[in-house]
C-alpha cells in the first residue's frame, strides 16, 4: 500500500470517529462565536457610561470601539494560516484564552488607554477564534451535512447583534460598567472546557513552514485599509491621513501578491481566486455586509434618537434580525439542494435590497410592526446570502487550507462592513449637516457645530434651550436624520441589487455534489485529524 493510500485511510478512520461528536462540537463552536459579535455591539450601549466613568474623549471613545475591529480584521488571514499550520483546535483554544484575559483587562481598566489596549488584544483573540470555528466545521462534517451546519453557524453568529445591546443594557442598569466585558468570562470557560472534551484536532500536515513575511505584509496592508476606512468619515476621504492609509494598503498589498506568487508554500494560494465560485461567493458576502452594517449603523440611532427607545429597548427591537438569521440560515441548505447556491444567494440579495430600500420610507412616527418586519426580512435575506456563500467558499477551498479559506471569508466580511459604516456614515453626515443649516441659525458657534454634526448632540443642545427653541431643534434634527437615513437606505438598496447582479453574472450555476472536490489549481493535500482526548 502506498504512503498516500495509507494516509488517506488513516484520515478517513480518524475523521469518521470524530464525526460522532460533531453536533456537540458545533454547539461549542457556536457558543464561542456569539461573543465575537457581542463584543462589537455591546459598546453601542456602554459609550455614555464609559465617557463618564473614564473621562474618555470623543477620540478615545472612537478608538475603544475601533481598536478591536482594526486588529481583528488586520490579523485574520495570519491567524487562519497559523491554525492550518499548528492546529485549528489549538488556535481556537489559544484565542479563547487571549480573549478571556483581555476581557478581564477591559473590565478592570482604569483609563481609556488601558481599555484600548485590552480591546486590541480582544481583537487578536477573536481573529484566532473566528476562522477556527468554520475550519473545524469543514473538518468534522461530511459534505452532505456541511451546508446545514454552516447555516446554523451563520444563525448563531447573528445572535450577537441584538444580544450585545440587550445584555449590555441590562448589565449597565444593574452592575458596574466593566460587567459588559466580564460577561465574556463564563462563555469563554464553557467553550474552552467543551473544546477539550468534544472538538478534534486538525491541521495541514503538508505545511512545513510559517510564511512570516507574507503574514507581516498582509497585516500591514489590511490594517492600513481598515484604518483608512475608519478615519475617513471624520477626517475626510481626500485628507492626507486617509490617502496615506490607502497608499500603504496598495503598496503593501502589491508586495504581498508579488511575494506570495513566488513562494513554494505561500500563506494564501492566490490561484484560488481564479475559481469563480470563491470570488463570486466572497464578493457577495462583502457586498451584503456593506449594505447590512451600513443599515444597522443608522437603524440603532433611529430607534434611540428619533423614536426615543432606551438602549435596552432598542436591543429587544433588533431581535427580529437574529430571528431572520435563525430561520433562514439552516433552511437555506434545503433550498440550495432543491435549486443551487446561485439561485438562493440571488434571492437573498434581492430580499436584502427590498428590506434596506424600504427603510427609506421610515419616518418619526412609523409603527414598530413595519420596522420590525423589515428588520426580520433583512435577517432572512442575509441568511440566504451568507450561509450558501460561505459554504460555497469552503467547498471550493482545499480542506488543508480551511483556516485560510475561513479567514478570507471573514476578512471580506469585515472589509465590507467597515466600508458600509464608513461610506454610508459619510453620506449620512453630509445630508444631515446640510439639512440642519437653517435650524442652527442663532445658536452659539460651538452649539451649532455640535448640533449640525450628530443627532445625539443636537438633542443634548436642545435640552439646554428654552422650550420653544428646544422643541424646534429636536424636530429639525429628527427630520434631518430621516432625510440623511433615507438617502443612505436608497443607496444601500442599490448596492444590494448590484450584489445580486454580481452573483447572477459570476456565480457558477451548479453545485458540488457530496464527496466532490472543486480545486482548480492543485490536488487537495491530505489533512491529518486526531481525536481530542
Amino acid at each position: 500500500m502506498s504512503n498516500s493510500t495509507a494516509s488517506a485511510g488513516l484520515v478517513e478512520n480518524v475523521t469518521n470517529a470524530g464525526y460522532a461528536r460533531r453536533k456537540w462540537s458545533l454547539g461549542v463552536l457556536s457558543i464561542a462565536l456569539i461573543i465575537i459579535g457581542l463584543d462589537v455591539t455591546v459598546l453601542n450601549v456602554a459609550i455614555p457610561t464609559l465617557q463618564a466613568e473614564l473621562q474618555a474623549t470623543a477620540s478615545g471613545l472612537q478608538w475603544i470601539i475601533n481598536a478591536y475591529i482594526l486588529v481583528f480584521a488586520g490579523v485574520l488571514l495570519t491567524m487562519g494560516s497559523l491554525g492550518d499550520r499548528f492546529g485549528r483546535r489549538l488556535a481556537f483554544q489559544v484565542g479563547l484564552v487571549i480573549f478571556g484575559l483581555a476581557s478581564v483587562g477591559a473590565g478592570l481598566s482604569e483609563s481609556t488607554s488601558q481599555l484600548i489596549v485590552a480591546r486590541a488584544f480582544q481583537g487578536i483573540g477573536g481573529a484566532l477564534i473566528m476562522p477556527s470555528t468554520l475550519s473545524v466545521i469543514v473538518d468534522i462534517f461530511p459534505r452532505e451535512e456541511r451546508a446545514k451546519a454552516i447555516g446554523i453557524w451563520s444563525g448563531m453568529a447573528a445572535i450577537g447583534i441584538p444580544g450585545g445591546m440587550i445584555a449590555g443594557g441590562w448589565l449597565l442598569e444593574n452592575y458596574f460598567w466593566g460587567s459588559v466585558f466580564l460577561l465574556n468570562i463564563p462563555v469563554v470557560l464553557i467553550a474552552l472546557i467543551g473544546s477539550v472534551l468534544v472538538i478534534p484536532e486538525s491541521k495541514d500536515v503538508n505545511s512545513k513552514t510559517t510564511d512570516i513575511v507574507g503574514a507581516v505584509l498582509s497585516m500591514i496592508s489590511l490594517s492600513a485599509l481598515i484604518y483608512a476606512i475608519i478615519e475617513a468619515p471624520e477626517k475626510g476621504w481626500l485628507s492626507g491621513a486617509t490617502l496615506a492609509g490607502f497608499a500603504v494598503t496598495i503598496v503593501f498589498g502589491a508586495l504581498f501578491v508579488w511575494y506570495e506568487k513566488r513562494q513554494a508554500h505561500p500563506m494564501v494560494d492566490l490561484n484560488l481566486f481564479k475559481n469563480a465560485r470563491i470570488s463570486a461567493a466572497a464578493g457577495s458576502i462583502g457586498i451584503a455586509f456593506m449594505a447590512m452594517l451600513g443599515m444597522m449603523f443608522l437603524l440603532t440611532q433611529y430607534l434611540q434618537f428619533v423614536q426615543g427607545y432606551s438602549p435596552l429597548d432598542t436591543g429587544y427591537r433588533l431581535v427580529p434580525m437574529a430571528m431572520g438569521f435563525l430561520v433562514g440560515a439552516p433552511t437555506s441548505a434545503a433550498f440550495v439542494a432543491k435549486t443551487n447556491a446561485k439561485v438562493v444567494m440571488s434571492v437573498g440579495m434581492l430580499l436584502v435590497a427590498i428590506a434596506v430600500g424600504s427603510m427609506a420610507f421610515l419616518d418619526v412616527g412609523t409603527t414598530y410592526w413595519l420596522t420590525g418586519s423589515l428588520i426580520f426580512l433583512m435577517g432572512l435575506g442575509m441568511a440566504n446570502t451568507m450561509a450558501p456563500a460561505t459554504d460555497s467558499v469552503m467547498a471550493a477551498v482545499p480542506e488543508a487550507q480551511a483556516g485560510v479559506g475561513s479567514a478570507l471569508n471573514d476578512t471580506v466580511r469585515q472589509i465590507g462592513g467597515a466600508l458600509g459604516v464608513g461610506i454610508f456614515g459619510s453620506i449620512m453626515s453630509s445630508v444631515y449637516a446640510s439639512s440642519m443649516t437653517d435650524a442652527v441659525v442663532g445658536l452659539p458657534t460651538a452649539a451649532a457645530d455640535a448640533a449640525s454634526n450628530q443627532i445625539g448632540a443636537a438633542l443634548q443642545v436642545a435640552g439646554s434651550l428654552e422650550d420653544g427653541a428646544g422643541g424646534e431643534l429636536v424636530t429639525a434634527s429628527k427630520q434631518a436624520f430621516i432625510d440623511g437615513a433615507s438617502s443612505v437606505y436608497i443607496i444601500a438598496g442599490i448596492v444590494a441589487l448590484i450584489g445580486m447582479a454580481f452573483v447572477v453574472k459570476f456565480m457558477p450555476g451548479y453545485d458540488l455534489v457530496p464527496g466532490e472536490v472543486e480545486d482548480d489549481t492543485a490536488t487537495r493535500p491530505v489533512v491529518a485529524t486526531e481525536l481530542a482526548t
